[in-house]
């Protein structure tokens, strides 16, 4: 803006600080010539989860990106240290919690008064910049593509910019607008008049709407016409007043023009809030109904969303002349209209449309349909079902729109919208409307279908990795369970197993492969089978461990934490080592449950850390409680604290492990936690 701005740096004095570097919360980063981080700024702790104590002194390639980088990141350091030529581009970061996000990246070389070479790393999550940019295109576009008239006055009362529409009412270029004020641009409008309203609006803030001005324009210098002009107050994110923005609409044909822009109103409203509203998360139901929640009452007063079956089992489908299309629906929603909602499919159900129905012929050519006015003959082309076209004609459905979900060129299903209590039928403007917010949506569908199929993959994966097992094997009554992670995101690579071993003695593994996703459960199937061949070898758990370590190291650079204990009933004990997991739990009868106090170790895929294995007594009635890190950290108390909550629970010794299982799982586990659980309860028998 070349406003209050301008005018400050032309007097020499500060100007307000911008409201974008807040939102993009850019960290800065100084390393040495050997890579180690010589500086780390707050904005760097918040990205990396690292506090400038932890990352301090540390090499930043081991700090700020994901471990499978480190190789190109060094080569990358090294080149601008050494030709001084600044490199960009993005990495994905490991942060400290273990999770994991892409991150943009800025590196210069840097060279102080003495001489000496540092480099400069600015980082800012990617996300955000691609939002940002996504706005920035979106707002560009619809500023562009507007029919009003669209202008920025600074704090001056100078025009900043135009949109095309501005240019055509006024009958000006753009570029002679820039920097003059109203009366320059049109001397012959009441220019005094929208001024005083403009610095009303810089003044207090509120908007006004619908001010009308006459007057005459280069467009059309020899008749006068009548605008109605809306002004409101722009303000950065940090409430810095930037300047007045004007919506001009010739209303010089009043009704016609009232009528467009109360349209053109509704649409970009609508649109906005279906922006803010479809696709909040990759829940293929919970985004149908969002649709249609958007849809009613604004656009249609019942609508439903239906997705071919065939689509929804992942398979590609082109329907042919004669062929019936069949549908399952997702989403179904009306004001008031129980009628109508016994008509439609219910979420959830499968029905078949013969080919001559409306919605077949939507989905099947790829293009919309409407009947602006329904007859009594049009509702069996709508209807399912004649006791559907019955229950149709009684709630007074009297205009009907169908648009097709298409992503990425496929036809997903159909938008279907109704008319009852609205009493205009669909017309060119709602068929526009009604498709932008179908692209929109199918998109975030197509994602949510995706995502749903690929979890199923994977968590079938896992499951299918997992053990079953006796609920008495050797000298152990043993319960377990595997939980997956929330709905939000990927399966992960957590992992138990129960494995008889000669002598009567059990191997009890738990185990938990850091990342999520196929990947992750893949690397927890060859850990847990590596596990399961070595245990048949009666080794030591130290020694077993060390094996493990080695072929994790050789698994595309996975980590991972186990504990691996061996119960042998003869002699009433067991031998636990410990890979970087947290502590099993002992409990005692006649003693409060203790976590052991075993040597910790390094996680597997590490390599060149020493374990060790711990003899611990293990009479008939204790019980052995091991769990992955998904049953007891969140983001919202400590760990201790956590730790302190799973021994509280422990409390009977004598509850059924069934029952110990459900009680874990119910009281600890989050529901929206974004990690799985595998846990593993085992309580030692008197012998027989």
């Amino acid at each position: 803006m070349n406003g209050a701005g301008s005018s400050a740096a032309e007097g020499g004095g500060p100007t307000g600080p911008s409201g974008l570097l807040d939102v993009l919360n850019v960290a800065s980063v100084v390393l040495d010539t050997q890579g180690r981080i010589a500086l780390w700024s707050p904005q760097a702790e918040e990205l990396f989860g690292y506090s400038a104590n932890e990352a301090l002194g540390r090499y930043a390639a081991h700090v700020m990106v994901h471990e499978r980088h480190v190789d190109l990141v060094v080569q990358l350091f090294a080149d601008v240290m050494a030709t001084g030529e600044s490199w960009a581009g993005a990495f994905p970061i490991r942060r400290k919690d273990g999770t994991t996000r892409l991150v943009e990246f800025r590196n210069m070389r840097l060279m102080d008064d003495r001489g000496d070479v540092y480099a400069l790393g600015l980082a800012t999550d990617r996300t955000t910049v691609r939002r940002l940019e996504r706005d920035l295109a979106l707002s560009t576009r619809m500023v562009a593509q507007s029919p009003n008239g669209l202008a920025v006055l600074d704090t001056d009362l100078r025009y900043v910019s135009v949109n095309p529409a501005l240019e055509r009412i006024n009958g000006v270029p753009a570029a002679d607008h820039l920097g003059r004020t109203i009366h320059e641009v049109l001397p012959r409008l009441d220019a005094e008049a929208v001024e005083a309203a403009a610095r009303q609006v810089l003044r207090t803030g509120e908007p006004l709407v619908d001010r009308s001005t006459v007057g005459r324009t280069p467009a059309d210098p020899d008749e006068d016409h009548v605008w109605s002009l809306s002004l409101y107050r722009l303000e950065d994110a940090r409430g810095t007043v930037l300047g007045v923005a004007v919506s001009v609409v010739d209303v010089t044909d009043r009704h016609r023009a009232a009528v467009e822009a109360e349209a053109a109103r509704r649409r970009l409203a609508l649109i906005a809030d279906a922006s803010a509203r479809i696709g909040t998360t990759l829940d293929l139901e919970r985004t149908a109904f969002e649709l249609a929640d958007v849809a009613v009452p604004e656009l249609a007063d019942v609508a439903a969303v239906d997705l071919l079956d065939a689509v929804m089992s992942g398979r590609r489908t082109s329907l042919g002349p004669a062929e019936s299309a069949v549908i399952r629906a997702l989403a179904v929603r009306a004001t008031d209209e129980p009628d109508a909602l016994r008509a439609a499919d219910q979420p959830g159900q499968v029905a078949r449309y013969a080919p001559d129905r409306l919605v077949t012929e939507c989905v099947r050519s790829g293009r919309p349909v409407m009947v602006a006015q329904v007859k009594d003959e049009d509702l069996g082309r709508i209807a399912h079902s004649p006791e559907a076209a019955a229950l149709l004609a009684r709630a007074g459905v009297h205009s009907y729109l169908a648009v097709p979900l298409i992503a990425r060129g496929e036809v997903l299903g159909a938008l279907d919208l109704k008319r009852t209590r609205n009493p205009l039928p669909f017309g060119h403007d709602d068929l526009l409307l009604a498709r932008e917010l179908a692209a929109r949506a199918a998109v975030q569908i197509d994602n949510a279908r995706w995502y749903q199929s690929a979890r199923t993959t994977a968590l079938t994966l896992q499951r299918s990795l997992l053990p079953s097992h006796p609920p008495v094997t050797g000298g152990l009554e043993v319960a377990s369970r595997y939980q997956p992670a929330g709905a939000t995101t990927e399966v992960g690579g957590d992992w138990f197993d129960v494995i008889p071993l000669p002598d009567g003695k059990t191997a009890l593994v738990v185990g938990d492969v850091m990342g999520s996703g196929i990947d992750a459960a893949a690397t927890m199937g060859r850990l847990r089978t590596a596990t399961t061949t070595l245990a048949s070898l009666d080794l030591d758990p130290t020694v077993l461990l060390e094996h493990l370590d080695r072929i994790t190291q050789g698994l595309d650079h996975s980590i991972a934490t186990c504990v691996y204990a061996v119960h042998d009933p003869r002699l009433g004990r067991c031998r636990i080592a410990n890979a970087g997991h947290l502590p099993p739990v002992h409990i005692r009868p006649g003693r409060p449950p203790e976590l052991l106090d075993l040597p910790t170790g390094a996680p597997l895929g590490v390599g060149g850390v020493p374990f060790s294995t711990t003899d611990i007594d293990f009479a008939p009635g204790d019980q052995l409680v091991l769990y992955t890190d998904g049953l007891v950290e969140t983001r919202t108390h400590s760990l201790d604290e956590r730790l302190e909550a799973l021994l509280a629970l422990l409390d009977d010794p004598a509850r059924p492990l069934e029952e110990v299982c459900d009680l874990l799982l119910s009281a600890l586990h989050h529901p929206a936690n974004h990690d799985d659980v595998a846990l593993l309860v085992a309580r030692a028998r008197a012998g027989e």
